[in-house]
């Protein structure tokens, strides 16, 4: 199963896809402004090129597990771009993404290598398989 994943921000998305096969993910672009209406264009022809099977939004709960303004602004994007592609979009909890992206070494934006880790999480996940 391919799979795309998202890093959302209100400023700046992190985009990251997987290998067809599920199991490898690797950071893709960034996108700008993505809950806006050429924002969430842009993700939907990049859904359909990339021809992925699930979109994954990270959840930026908060450390004791709870959901606050950025987790609830992320659940209507999350419900916008769903009513725009029939690609079943999902979240999972993205706590630490973004300090692991900081850390890792890459020529990839920032943002982008946080939805690389989101989804290599993701996939572990999916797979039964440790994170």
């Amino acid at each position: 199963m391919k799979v795309l994943a998202l890093d959302y921000g209100r400023a700046r998305t992190g985009v990251a896809v997987s290998d067809p096969t599920g199991t490898v993910a690797r950071p893709l672009c960034v996108i700008e402004r993505a809950a806006t209406e050429s924002g969430l264009a842009r993700l939907v022809d990049l859904i359909a090129d990339e021809a992925v099977d699930r979109v994954v939004v990270g959840l930026p709960l908060t450390l004791r597990g709870e959901r606050g303004e950025q987790a609830e602004e992320t659940e209507r994007f999350v419900e916008e771009l769903s009513s725009r592609t029939s690609v079943p979009v999902v979240t999972f909890d993205e706590r630490f993404t973004t300090d692991l992206a900081e850390r890792t070494p890459s020529r990839s934006a920032e943002d982008a290598r946080a939805a690389a880790h989101l989804l290599s999480s993701y996939l572990a996940w999916s797979s039964g398989a440790p994170a």
